[in-house]
């Protein structure tokens, strides 16, 4: 499945989500547990979250326009920050209705069959959330890996509930329950806030991770014995695009050609180095001190 798009996965991801709810969902009317409840109502966000991933994959597959010079790629960020916010809203159903449950106990029914369930659908949870996870990390998509993230929480708190499912029966103490599903509740509340901020970032432009920015340094490294140099570099990740911007100092009797094809030579390195990359070069006389007096963001008059 290597040459298969984004939206693939995410196809894949509301099956799952579907074929889960329906089966925590018969574990919960079965047993009663407020845990398996909980279970439940993730997997529903996992539903929506899913239908909202397919919307940004989409489009932000679309190309440039006159009004998105620079791409729709951003549009993932708002499918995770989505999927972060409703992480939040099903923690809080999550712990009022354990809430309730801590102060009116109940017996737990048919536990063997809701198990079987709760297992089969965490099961399922942790093979989609394997391979979307790499599928992100190949496709560089940040809508599939908070999605696979979000799976792998999923399955965690299916442990946690399954534990509880194991336990209330053996000590006979029905707070477990919904303690367990606290447990769960403050475990997506953590999941949420990291999605959150990760979206956060993708809108105010987060450089691209330090590892990368690297391999950047290393590849102009490799002109210091050629009298070039270079200045104001800087990065930024835009979804599954990265961009990257800096000045190339060369000396100034150099003809234009010439500092073309070496700007050319640098971007085509860059990308194949790290494919996905935007680069932008800006060509300058290294003799000249107005080139050494452009490197900030904001420029003066007169600099």
């Amino acid at each position: 499945m290597s040459n298969k798009s984004p939206r693939f996965y995410t196809l894949i991801s509301i099956a799952a989500a579907l074929i889960t709810i329906a089966l925590k969902a018969g574990a919960y009317f079965l047993t009663g547990s407020v845990g398996l409840l909980s279970d439940a109502a993730e997997s529903c966000v996992n539903l929506v979250a899913a239908l909202v991933a397919f919307w940004a994959v989409s489009y932000a597959a679309k190309p440039p326009d006159e009004k998105h010079a620079y791409g729709h790629f951003k549009a993932e960020y708002f499918s995770s920050g989505v999927e972060g916010a409703l992480i939040l809203v099903a923690a809080i159903t999550i712990a009022i209705a354990a809430w309730n449950r801590l102060f009116h106990p109940q017996e737990l029914e048919q536990i063997g069959i809701g198990l079987g369930l709760s297992i089969i659908a965490s099961i399922i949870n942790g093979v989609v959330a394997v391979v979307l996870l790499r599928a992100g990390k190949r496709l560089r998509s940040i809508t599939l890996k908070a999605d696979a993230h979000h799976l792998l929480t999923d399955v965690w708190t299916s442990v946690g509930v399954v534990i509880a499912l194991i336990a209330v029966p053996l000590t006979g103490w029905l707070i477990l329950d919904p303690l367990i599903a606290f447990v769960v509740a403050i475990n997506i509340v953590w999941a949420g806030v990291k999605l959150l901020r990760e979206t956060g970032g993708g809108f105010l432009d987060t450089g691209i991770p330090k590892e990368e920015q690297k391999i950047i340094r290393n590849i102009l490294n490799t002109y210091d014995n050629q009298n070039i140099q270079f200045h104001a570099l800087r990065t930024r990740v835009a979804g599954a695009r990265r961009f990257v911007s800096f000045h190339v100092l060369v000396p100034g009797e150099w003809t234009v050609k010439r500092g073309h094809a070496l700007c050319e030579e640098i971007e085509l390195t860059i990308i194949n180095a790290l494919p996905g990359t935007y680069v932008f070069t800006h060509l300058e006389p290294v003799e000249d001190p107005t080139s050494w007096n452009d490197q900030n963001l904001d420029r003066t008059v007169g600099n």
